[in-house]
C-alpha cells in the first residue's frame, strides 16, 4: 500500500470513527445526559473524537506496517453520567448500540449510492472501488466494536448481560488494550473475524449494491 492509498484509507477510518462517536454522544444528549454536550462531543468534528492510541497510533501502524486490509481502531470514548437511575441500564445500552449501528447505516447508505452510481455510470470503477472500501471498513468497525473488551462497545453489553459491578468493570478496563492486542494476534480469532464474520457481512452489503 503506497502513501496515497494509506492516507485515503486513514481518512475514511477517521470519518467513520467520528460518526460512530458522534452517534453515541447524540443519543446520550437526546436521552437527557448533559455530559457529552458539555464536553463538546455532540459534533462531527473529528478533532473532538480522536483517541491517541485507537485513532492515530494503532490504525497508522496497521496501515503502513501490515499487508492487506487489516485495519481497525476506536475513537475517544464518549463519557456519560446516565443521570436517570430508573433507566440507567436501558440508556447505557441505547447509547452503546448507537455507535455500531451508525457504522451499519454508513455501509447501507454507501451500498445504495454505489449501486446507483454503478447503474448510471458502469465505467466508474475507481469510484465504486473506493465506496467498497468504505463499506468494508464500516462493516469491520461494526464487528470490531462488538468485541466485549473495554474500551469497545461490546464490553458494555457484556457488563449488563452478566450484571458486572462498576468497580469490577473499571478493573477490567485497565487491561483492555492488552487484551485487544492479544486477541487480534490469536490465529483462531483472526480466522473467525477476518475469514468468516467480516467477509459474510461485507458480502451482504456488496450484494445490496450490486457490486
Amino acid at each position: 500500500m503506497n502513501l496515497q492509498e494509506g492516507m485515503a484509507l486513514y481518512l475514511i477510518l477517521l470519518a467513520s470513527l467520528s460518526i460512530h462517536e458522534w452517534a453515541h454522544a447524540f443519543v446520550a444528549d437526546k436521552l437527557g445526559d448533559p455530559v457529552p454536550r458539555a464536553q463538546g462531543r455532540v459534533t462531527l468534528n473529528p478533532v473532538a473524537h480522536i483517541d491517541p492510541v485507537g485513532t492515530v497510533f494503532l490504525p497508522l501502524l496497521m496501515i503502513f506496517l501490515n499487508p492487506g486490509f487489516a485495519i481497525f481502531g476506536w475513537g475517544k470514548p464518549v463519557q456519560v453520567s446516565l443521570p436517570n437511575p430508573k433507566t440507567r441500564a436501558r440508556d447505557d445500552m441505547l447509547i452503546t448500540a448507537a455507535g455500531p449501528l451508525a457504522n451499519l447505516v454508513i455501509a447501507l447508505l454507501v451500498a445504495g449510492f454505489a449501486g446507483l452510481l454503478f447503474w448510471v455510470m458502469p465505467d466508474a470503477i475507481l469510484s465504486v472501488s473506493l465506496l467498497k472500501v468504505i463499506i468494508l471498513l464500516n462493516c469491520l468497525l461494526f464487528l470490531f466494536n462488538l468485541i466485549p473488551v473495554p474500551p469497545l462497545d461490546g464490553s458494555h453489553f457484556l457488563k449488563h448481560a452478566i450484571g458486572m459491578r462498576d468497580q469490577t468493570y473499571a478493573e477490567f478496563a485497565r487491561y483492555g488494550f492488552v487484551l485487544i492486542l492479544v486477541l487480534i494476534n490469536l490465529p483462531a480469532f483472526s480466522s473467525l473475524f477476518f475469514g468468516v464474520l467480516l467477509p459474510h457481512l461485507a458480502f451482504f452489503f456488496f450484494s445490496l449494491a450490486g457490486i
